[in-house]
This record gives C-alpha cells, structure tokens and sequence, in this order.
C-alpha cells in the first residue's frame, strides 16, 4: 500500500490550500482515511477523518475550516484548508486507518 500526499505550501493568513492523497495497492473505498498533522515540537493529532459511508469527523479547531473529502474512482482523499491561521502550520500526514498505513508528509507554512 502506498499514500503519496501533495498540495503543502507556503500560503498567507486566511488562505486556502488543497491537500491531495492518493493510495495505490489496497481496496481503497473500505478504507476510512484520515488527515494527521504534526507540529515543530508538538504530538500528531487526527484533524479530519472519513469512512467509507462518508462519515467525517473533525477535530474542534478545524470545524467550519477544513473539509475532508474522498473520490474513490480517483483512490483519493482530500483536505480542503480555508482560512488558514498560522497554527495550522505543520507537517500534514493521510492515513489509511483501515491498514494502519501513513503517507510521507506534506508540509503546510501558514506566514506573513
């Protein structure tokens, strides 16, 4: 199974970004699939999941911000980023939660 994460960058406060991730090798709409994210210094915390019913959850910080979404013709799970703050700089991660499989990282800088 591999998670191949893009879309990370450098963006403004109240920005947007879009991550992307794509999974190859696995059975890929069984999978609930969720956006982590790690922090210089700080624990990885879960900031959005969706399952295979299209359930999502999202952690408080992020509600009415981000928007988690998946295209399973496409294997892929999306992170819609909106109004970004500089908290939210930090290293995101896709996981397949089904597998227990991470992407590599994407990195997203939120600065002036």
């Amino acid at each position: 199974v591999q998670l191949q994460a893009s879309g990370g960058g450098l963006v403004q406060p109240g920005g947007s970004l879009r991550l992307s991730c794509a999974a190859s090798g696995s059975i890929f709409s069984l999978s609930a699939m969720g956006w982590f994210r790690q922090a210089p210094g700080k624990q990885r915390e879960l900031v959005a999941s969706i399952n295979s019913g299209l359930i999502t959850n999202y952690r408080d910080s992020v509600k009415g911000r981000f928007t988690i979404s998946r295209d399973n013709a496409k294997n892929t799970v999306y992170l819609q980023m909106n109004s970004l703050k500089p908290e939210d700089t930090a290293v995101y991660y896709c996981k397949d939660m089904r597998l227990g499989y991470w992407g590599q990282g994407t990195l997203v800088t939120v600065s002036s």
